[in-house]
């Protein structure tokens, strides 16, 4: 390969909340430190343990040789950047600068959407099981989430259960959910047909909804994101989306998203509450960033990038089928998470959930507990990492825990 995806980073001391965290309380979900004999394998916060793109570095220095950093407004160039980028990955025809607007991260873009479509009182859709963050946005506005759960077919691929979310939303009086597309923690990437059927239920429940989408350009052989305002006029119209460089490229600590929204009522509402505090504006190095991370390096990059994820999800979910008894696993479509099912290897070891995560944790691997995204007894496991990092972790779980 041209990019180096070989080489173990030192992140220690150097910004990382996935390694300086470690046996600390900053979440309240950090794993706790390893005993002696092992050095620490990050598997939990979801950013990667590859060095960016060259192309965004070297944006970023350009930019930072100039010594002055005053006011500015976003450039053209950016613009431009996301337009092409949009339509090179995803085919999406027609976007044009006044429907891109930036947010301080996709959580910016959720709560601002759940402020303005939504009352204190009022209850959210969203899909189990689900990213914690959005559980966490809508209750802390005062807004309530209702789940509707993904189920494994007979071929164990996570699907929606339409009848599920239709019944739901009028049960409750929805009018408003967040979708995952691709999703995290399930690694599903959705068919236009699932999307479709999706918009279709939304449609008939008069129910807007905010679709995050940024993990949409980390896809497998074989599967590709399709934007979910693309699936047809209404979604085009009732779709807020959000999407984001920063999983991507590992540019989660440069802060730096926008949403896609082409109707102008939702612009409209949404751009004025988020803009009003007049903190929801642009850093000038996460705008290079972007437009570094958006160069043809950065699509020769990804390319690679995809292949070395591809591979370390095969390589885990053929090791946990051939060495985890109990252990149940999908294998993603995309992302770089993994998320285990321990409910048999739990009741025929003895072993609540607890005990299998901080037996993985005193071994070093820094696994997340899979019950905060909605999985009863569940792991999620990032495996965006050298693969000699990746294989060390599934050893050691081999040896110390799945015995």
């Amino acid at each position: 390969m041209k990019y180096d995806f070989i080489s173990v980073m030192d992140r220690r001391g150097r910004d990382a909340l996935a390694v300086d965290s470690v046996g600390e309380n900053v979440w309240g979900s950090e794993p706790e430190k390893p005993q002696d004999g092992f050095d620490f394998i990050p598997m939990w916060v979801a950013d990667m343990n590859f060095p960016t793109c060259p192309s965004v570095t070297e944006a970023i220095i350009k930019r930072v040789e100039h010594p002055a950093f005053g006011y500015f407004r976003p450039t053209e160039e950016y613009y431009d950047s996301i337009i092409r980028w949009q339509e090179n990955h995803f085919g999406v025809k027609g976007l044009k600068k006044e429907y891109i607007g930036y947010e301080n991260g996709v959580h910016g873009c959720v709560t601002s959407a759940v402020q303005v479509l939504s009352e204190p009182g009022d209850k959210i859709l969203i899909h189990s099981p689900f990213y914690l963050g959005f559980h966490e946005d809508i209750e802390g506005l005062g807004r309530t989430s209702v789940y509707s759960p993904l189920t494994k077919d007979s071929s164990g691929i996570w699907r929606m259960d339409y009848e599920d979310m239709d019944r739901k939303l009028k049960e409750n009086h929805i009018h408003l959910a967040i979708f995952c597309s691709p999703h995290n923690p399930s690694g599903r990437v959705w068919e236009r047909w699932e999307l479709e059927k999706a918009m279709e239920v939304y449609e008939a429940n008069d129910c807007y909804v905010i679709s995050d989408e940024i993990w949409a350009d980390l896809t497998f052989a074989g599967y590709r994101h399709i934007p979910t305002q693309m699936v047809n006029d209404w979604a085009k119209e009732h779709v807020i989306a959000a999407y984001a460089p920063s999983k991507t490229f590992n540019l989660a600590g440069l802060i730096g998203s926008f949403h896609i929204i082409y109707s102008t009522y939702l612009q409209d509402r949404i751009c004025s509450y988020a803009y009003a505090t007049h903190y929801n504006e642009m850093n000038v190095l996460s705008m290079h960033a972007l437009i570094g991370a958006y160069q043809p390096q950065g699509y020769e990059w990804l390319e690679e990038l995809r292949t070395v994820l591809e591979e370390n999800a095969r390589y885990a979910v053929d090791f946990i089928r051939a060495h985890f008894a109990g252990i149940a696993v999908s294998p993603p479509q995309g992302t770089y998470m993994l998320f285990l099912d321990c409910t048999e290897y739990c009741m025929k070891s003895g072993k609540p959930i607890d005990k299998v995560i901080k037996e993985g944790w005193k071994v070093g691997v820094g696994w997340q507990d899979g019950r905060a995204f909605g999985g009863p007894c569940h792991i999620r496991m990032n495996l965006a990492s050298p693969r000699s990092r990746i294989e060390e972790a599934f050893e050691r779980l081999r040896k110390y825990v799945f015995l």
